[in-house]
């Protein structure tokens, strides 16, 4: 009972998010947003919850990444807790509970 109680909280501990880097302006036709590279999102946004994500790059949160290199399902909006990693597996947020990741200056 205690090993599998164990399991559930370091699986839960665990989770984290794709981000994905993507182009507002790219045509949704297909379904989406265009993924681009992650050197055109700022890293210093992505504690910043979508909320001022007017630019035309923007972090993409969760979703699907299809064949012809859409992402849908997702939102623009950070989830609350867990890890952030960019599409290219780069930590970007450590998150956790309660709190948005962000360090102390």
């Amino acid at each position: 009972m205690v090993s599998a109680l164990s399991l559930t909280l370091v699986a839960c501990g665990s989770s984290s998010t794709t981000a994905r880097c993507v182009d507002r302006n790219a045509p949704s036709g297909k379904g989406g947003y265009k993924v681009v590279p992650d050197r055109y999102c700022d890293v210093d946004d992505i504690d910043g919850g979508g909320t001022g994500s007017y630019n035309r790059y923007f972090w993409y949160y969760g979703g699907k990444r299809g064949s012809n290199g859409f992402v849908s399902g997702g939102s623009q909006y950070r989830p609350s807790k867990g890890k952030i990693k960019s599409g290219s597996g780069k930590t970007l947020s450590r998150g956790g509970f309660g709190g948005s990741g962000k360090s102390g200056s």
